[in-house]
């Protein structure tokens, strides 16, 4: 049984607005960030330490300064509003999804002494789970849109995977694969028969 057109609409709209509300969160904790002399970064993830584990719900919304926050917020925006067409509940399963893998990978395998900040890991995960839903869910318009992801961010992706000096590539490699294992746990069940 499908919801009606009404509810379905209005789901979109909540969507957008999770999306828009995480952007607007992570502009105002770089303007506080900056008010505060950037101490509010100490509370990104630092490997292996117990006070670090605070930064896998953090770092996503913490970063080194605006430069950063406009490289990473401009995608996560574009990437998220796509998710978010599918409604609330599935942007905040899959944010959440990518958020604890990637924050929990980052803390295991970071180098020691570092703490890593910055929604990276995020839309990594966004651009893999919009890459791997389509195979999962083997629908047209979901390849359609991860053959989009892979023409515009494709590059950008694969360089964000090798490790850089300053660059949390740990954030990208299990943020790329909690994007992976949100599209397999929220993959569409089929039944026996045609659809």
């Amino acid at each position: 049984m499908r919801a009606p057109p009404q509810a379905g609409r209005d789901d979109r709209i909540r969507g957008v607005q999770v999306v828009v509300g995480m952007v607007a969160l992570m502009w105002v904790s770089e303007v506080l960030d900056v008010i505060a002399g950037h101490r509010l970064d100490r509370l990104g993830i630092e490997p292996r330490e117990t006070d670090g584990l605070i930064g896998v719900a953090a770092a996503p919304f913490l970063h080194a300064g605006f430069g950063h926050l406009i490289a990473n917020a401009v995608p996560f925006a574009m990437m998220g509003l796509v998710i978010a067409f599918r409604g609330a509940a599935r942007v905040l399963a899959v944010t959440a999804i990518v958020a604890l893998v990637s924050g929990l990978g980052t803390w295991l395998v970071g180098q020691e002494g570092t703490v890593h900040i910055g929604a990276s890991g995020v839309v990594f995960g966004y651009a893999t789970y919009l890459l791997a839903r389509g195979l999962f869910n083997r629908d047209a318009p979901e390849l359609a849109i991860a053959a989009a992801v892979a023409v515009i961010w494709g590059g950008a992706l694969l360089g964000g995977l090798l490790p850089e000096q300053g660059i949390s590539w740990q954030s990208h490699v299990f943020g790329a694969l909690g994007g992976v294992i949100a599209a397999q746990l929220l993959a569409r069940r089929r039944t026996g028969g045609r659809t």
